[in-house]
């Protein structure tokens, strides 16, 4: 399978001369969702900042179908394809449902009918939300507010999705649903980089995994090869090898 992401040799960090990344490379094949997991402060948040634009590289190069893009700004990066779904609700609270996707697909405002297409996607793939569409977001449960991220995210047809810890604080019957929402995507072609706390469904729902400690991987492999020594890497994720 081709590569869509790759990161070779990346450093980067919140304070010059302290890098939360210290050399990372991983691929993110095309089509695939590719999960990364490991301890608090191994550097997962970071990296998907980094490939969004919102940290610079010190070193290194993040290539995009194999163009560089790390000297980009966010919304440059956003232009070339990449949509990002951070841990907390990436809403507007006071505007409606509707009014939070329509304001996602910003960058499609001149083609009115593609936009309702995609609205009618949205609704189909959430129907929830879709029940929901006039009452302003502020009244959302956290469950709601986080598939509305996905959905905001979802209307500029993203070739590929960032998404931090999706599970994060929610109820098991809402987590189930976001992860089937990112499944059904997938099938559709999107390709998702999985920053996830929950491991047992980050390998679950991942084709390949990075485990990843103070900036650098661990290991890396498979679905089926994670699932086999899933013990040991729970007990590597949660503290560390």
């Amino acid at each position: 399978m081709s590569a869509l992401l790759q990161l070779d040799q990346v450093h980067a960090g919140y304070v010059e001369g302290i890098d939360i990344l210290a050399g990372i490379g991983l691929t993110v094949g095309r089509g695939t969702i590719t999960g990364i997991i490991g301890p608090n402060g191994a550097g997962k948040s970071t990296l998907l900042r980094t490939v969004f634009g919102f940290l610079r590289p010190h070193r290194g190069r993040v290539l995009l179908d194999g163009e560089e893009i790390q000297g980009l700004a966010p919304h440059a990066i956003k232009r070339r394809g990449i949509g990002y779904v951070t841990q907390g609700a990436n809403i507007f609270p006071q505007l409606t449902v509707e009014e939070n996707l329509r304001l996602g697909a910003w960058v499609l405002k001149g083609d009115r009918r593609r936009v309702g297409d995609l609205l009618e996607r949205a609704w189909a793939a959430f129907p929830h939300l879709g029940a929901r569409r006039r009452m302003r977001a502020t009244a959302l449960s956290g469950g709601e507010a986080k598939m509305l991220s996905l959905a905001k995210e979802a209307m500029t047809e993203p070739t590929l999705l960032l998404v931090d810890e999706p599970s994060a604080g929610l109820a098991p019957r809402i987590t189930g649903q976001i992860y089937d929402r990112l499944l059904e995507a997938r099938a559709r072609g999107l390709t998702i980089l999985l920053v996830d706390q929950n491991i047992t469904k980050a390998v679950e729902v991942s084709d390949y995994l990075y485990l990843i400690e103070r900036g650098q991987v661990l290991r890396e492999g498979s679905r089926a090869s994670f699932a086999s020594q899933l013990r040991d890497i729970i007990r590597d994720s949660l503290l560390g090898a």
